[in-house]
């Protein structure tokens, strides 16, 4: 039988075949080193053709909550799978798309009336940039257009999403196309007047406030004080500004609190979920919204419906993965757990602090981060590579942005896992 399938790859490992036909992310492609071919995983260890295990210190891009190949989550998934998996979402609907906006709802910090489905973090915040911009022009007020963000921040990889990022490395080479935003400065105590007149001052004109609540991810995990950045929303919400919350990477607990949105008073109108909204298993994204938000589109003007969707907008798949997870998420021993690992992280921050070539230790719920004192605070600083080829030979997976180490491990982690997260850390900062 013929193949399209050159024979010479037979000849090759897995490594080499992908070499030959592989576009990984982020990654630097002249002189790349050989991927690791990862064939299992296991609650919080990750396993290669070889036998060897590394822990997964970041959750596999902070998306694995309650580790890999969850018996739980796959038995859900495979009897969805034997009954519907997947239907266009226009014009119909199916039982987990429906339960899981339920349960969202009821647990959200605000609210919320609607849920919005797409399948990644970068169209979750997509969708909450187009909502929040139609809206206005809904409400034919389309001068309010113009979006407040933070600097240093990161929402995604899509266009809009790249606009309302942080112009960085990331970005670098679609400047000239983004769309125009207003940057600040998280609050501090310094500048927090400063910052509050910029917004009342612009506030005619911005149409949405999108922010990444206490923890600045792919930034450098740089985190906010949660009482400045309330009187931050507390100004913007007085110039009557759509919140956007972008708890991507914050949502289900990694903070410590379910939300990290749960640390404010002020909640925000639209929130966008995804990575470990289905514990890991599944692409899927959420943007929810406040009933406020959902009625201006509720129009006999057909121009003024949203007109945005996916195909496999709330696929049922992995809305049966995400109630899954949810599922184990809400059982007493998984808050427990998230509890017990931002002990453990303060404990061994305060352990760190005083340590030569070390600055800015910090941590809070399951994120500790730090960084190394080698040259530019920066993505491409090289020292990340470095450290997590070093990580590695000692069987844990930890992958630095640039000089920032961090650690945000999935819930299910033994303590003998983190004890040894935490000796490999200390061997890396004494080498």
């Amino acid at each position: 039988m013929y193949s399209a399938f050159p024979l010479y790859f037979c000849t090759m490992n897995l490594a080499e075949r992908d070499k030959k036909v592989i576009w990984h992310p982020f990654t630097v492609q002249k002189n790349m080193a050989n991927p690791l071919p990862i064939i299992s995983g296991k609650g919080s260890l990750l396993i290669d053709e070889q036998g060897n295990e590394y822990i997964d210190a970041i959750s596999s891009w902070w998306v694995n909550l309650h580790g890999h190949a969850h018996p739980y989550i796959a038995e859900k998934i495979y009897h969805q799978a034997l009954t519907l998996e997947q239907v266009i979402f226009a014009g119909f609907t199916h039982a987990p798309a429906v339960e899981l906006a339920e349960r969202l709802i009821s647990i959200l910090p605000g609210n919320f009336s609607r849920i919005f489905y797409s399948d990644n973090g970068s169209t979750s915040t997509e969708v909450a940039l187009k909502m929040a911009i139609q809206f206005w022009w809904n409400k034919n007020m389309p001068q309010r257009k113009k979006i407040l963000a933070f600097n240093h921040s990161y929402h995604g990889d899509t266009f809009g999403a790249m606009s309302v990022s942080d112009r960085s490395v990331f970005t670098l080479a679609f400047h000239d196309l983004l769309f125009e935003v207003i940057f600040i400065d998280t609050p501090t105590a310094e500048n927090i007047e400063d910052i509050k007149s910029v917004v009342e001052s612009n506030g005619d004109e911005i149409a949405a406030f999108i922010y990444e609540p206490l923890v600045q991810g792919a930034g450098g995990m740089r985190m906010t004080d949660p009482i400045l950045l309330n009187e931050l929303l507390a100004t913007v919400k007085q110039a009557n500004i759509i919140c956007i919350a972008d708890e991507v990477m914050t949502g289900f607990g990694r903070t410590g609190a379910l939300f990290a949105s749960n640390y404010m008073h002020h909640t925000p109108d639209i929130i966008c979920l995804s990575k470990g909204l289905t514990g890991g298993t599944m692409a899927l994204g959420v943007t929810a919204c406040t009933d406020a938000i959902y009625q201006a589109y509720l129009e006999d003007d057909l121009k003024k419906t949203f007109f945005h969707g996916h195909s496999f907008t709330a696929n049922p798949l992995a809305c049966t993965a995400a109630l899954a997870s949810l599922d184990l998420l809400e059982q007493p021993m998984c808050m427990q757990q998230i509890a017990w690992i931002g002990q453990q992280n303060i404990a061994f921050a305060e352990k760190l602090a005083g340590k030569k070539g070390l600055k800015n230790i910090r941590t809070i719920g399951t994120i500790l981060a730090f960084e190394i004192d080698s040259g530019k605070d920066e993505y491409l600083n090289k020292i990340g590579a470095s450290l997590t080829a070093k990580s590695m030979q000692n069987g844990v997976y930890i992958r630095p942005l640039g000089n920032t180490v961090y650690t945000m491990p999935p819930y299910c982690i033994s303590n003998a896992e983190l004890c040894s997260i935490y000796d490999n850390i200390e061997q890396l900062i004494e080498f």
